[in-house]
């Protein structure tokens, strides 16, 4: 980690700007993550990302084995920016790699014998499956799911959209999350490699300027 280019970085925001940044930090998390697979509106993904944002969220996954779309900016109102996005063609690559990286799958539905949102453990690392708007989650996800997941519901829809159901689950379940005694908090070299992301998007010419940067250092050294 280059804390030096680090500092350097931060002397282009404003003294607001750079509070900010380690104010979102400290509450950003990857205890909980979000995967949405084959979602067609492309609005519903945009604002999903910008619902991970918001609920502090670093990543969302976002399967497209079916149809490709690209982030709406103007739903996500910058959210691209500060959530990583993570793609893939293949809905068995991504429970592959969430599972390796220690997530239990959790399949979002209101079709199963699901576990009630206010009774889901908190304290287990959980990436919570959303699928499309018309079909639901595919065989594959609920085959490998862990768990299921269910918003009470007590009127005659049985579903909500889905950047409304990820919105209501994410802030039930961080808020519940941040009152446990569990490391839920980014390490250190996250908030580092989190931040130079940040800062690269942010300021204007940032690749000019780290370039300058590095070669007035090898010049100096």
């Amino acid at each position: 980690m280059d804390l030096a280019l680090l500092q350097y970085l931060q002397t282009y925001l404003t003294e607001r700007r750079k509070n900010l940044f380690q104010k979102v930090l400290l509450d950003r998390t990857r205890h909980f993550t979000v995967v949405t697979e084959d979602v067609y509106q492309l609005h519903n993904t945009s604002a999903v990302m910008r619902t991970c944002d918001v609920f502090g969220i670093q990543d969302l996954h976002v399967v497209e084995e079916k149809v490709s779309k690209r982030i709406d900016k103007e739903i996500a109102m910058g959210a691209q920016k500060w959530v990583d996005f993570k793609r893939y063609s293949s809905i068995k690559d991504c429970i592959s790699n969430l599972k390796n990286s220690g997530y239990q799958i959790i399949a979002t539905t209101p079709h199963t014998n699901s576990t009630m949102l206010h009774d889901f453990d908190v304290t287990k690392k959980s990436a919570f499956f959303f699928g499309k708007e018309t079909d639901g989650l595919s065989d594959t996800v609920m085959n490998a799911a862990d768990g299921f997941l269910k918003i009470p519901m007590y009127g005659f829809t049985e579903s909500l959209n889905i950047s409304v159901s990820a919105a209501i689950i994410l802030q039930s379940v961080v808020s519940r999350m941040k009152q446990t005694n569990i490391d839920w908090q980014l390490s250190e070299t996250e908030k580092f490699e989190i931040e130079m992301q940040w800062l690269q998007k942010t300021i204007k010419a940032s690749g000019e300027i780290i370039e300058r940067y590095i070669a007035e250092k090898t010049a100096n050294d």
